[in-house]
């Protein structure tokens, strides 16, 4: 499978991304031992997590979703077939947040820990902490990098001004840059990624990977009606989507999926993929079967006609 370099950093990915989002919440343990089990089977190497994921569900406290991954790589011994995208900065506890030097290192130790890894592939800052200079947060990284327990850094949640000021401060004073951009972006929600953003990453050299890439499943046309939106514990984030544009979109990801026996799913990905300006988009599934249909989306080739008839109808 053709694989995409991640900005300078000297990895390269396949073109889709695993969202562990979904461990230990809507995927038990034995499921996502299967789905990471069939994801691996495939060719494919990468896995998308967070330290807070997945606080959201009662009962957790956050670090779910990296302690299965941990756990399954343990028990299949692959670690090295695999690569891991975990972040830090999301609130974890009293004074657990943020990109402080302080806590970026606790928590990359407690990442480690539940991972069950000696190095993380690609450790992202999940959103700006405007309390922390930028040279504080990208030092703290350095550190990690020089003891071998990261290899690359990233940025998830960041503005073109956020972004650029920190390649400021890591040309100027030498230390890591961030070398993957993480944003949301996906053929329905478009405006915060393209223009200023896309267009900084791309003359950078650095490598683009979003998240939302199914717009929470919206875009997999399941979601129609307000009627729709209990079949999933997202349905209820869903529900903004349901609009004349977001039914526009919907159309043409079926006109487009129906001329290439295709899933509506399988289409929205495609898009991504085929972007000059996305490496790879991630996508969470908790069935074979949902799992089955990202992996086909990988192989799918987008015409001009079908990219030009999907642009027109997510156009804002």
């Amino acid at each position: 499978m053709h694989q995409r370099q991640l900005g300078r950093s000297g990895i390269a990915i396949s073109p889709l991304v695993f969202g562990g989002n979904v461990f230990g919440w809507t995927a038990d343990r034995a499921r996502s031992f299967d789905l990471l089990d069939r994801f691996l089977g495939a060719g494919f190497e990468t896995v998308d997590t967070a330290d807070v994921y997945s606080a959201w569900v009662p009962g957790n406290a956050g670090g779910e979703s990296e302690t299965i991954i941990g756990d399954w790589m343990a028990a299949r011994g692959n670690r090295d077939a695999v690569t891991i995208v975990t972040k830090v900065g999301m609130e974890m506890g009293p004074e657990e947040k943020g990109l402080s030097a302080t806590w970026i290192e606790r928590a990359a130790e407690a990442s480690l820990r539940r991972l069950k890894t000696d190095r993380i592939d690609l450790y992202l800052s999940h959103l700006h902490d405007e309390s922390v200079p930028y040279e504080e947060t990208l030092s703290a990284y350095d550190r990690l990098i020089r003891a071998g327990k990261v290899r690359a850094i990233g940025a998830s949640n960041h503005s073109a001004e956020q972004l650029r000021a920190a390649l400021d401060v890591s040309s100027a004073t030498g230390l890591p840059r961030y070398e993957v951009l993480q944003p949301e972006f996906n053929l329905h929600n478009r405006a915060g990624y393209e223009g200023a953003l896309s267009d900084l990453a791309r003359a950078e050299g650095i490598s683009t990977i979003t998240y939302y890439s199914l717009a929470s499943g919206f875009l997999t046309g399941k979601y129609r009606s307000a009627a729709d939106l209990g079949q999933s514990p997202r349905g209820a984030g869903i529900k903004a989507y349901l609009t004349p544009r977001g039914l526009r979109i919907l159309d043409a990801l079926e006109a487009v999926a129906g001329a290439h026996g295709a899933k509506p799913a399988e289409v929205a990905l495609a898009w991504l993929i085929a972007r000059p300006d996305v490496t790879a988009p991630i996508a969470s599934a908790t069935s074979t079967e949902q799992l089955d249909s990202l992996i086909r989306a990988t192989t799918l080739q987008l015409g001009a006609e079908d990219i030009a008839a999907l642009d027109q109808a997510s156009r804002a």
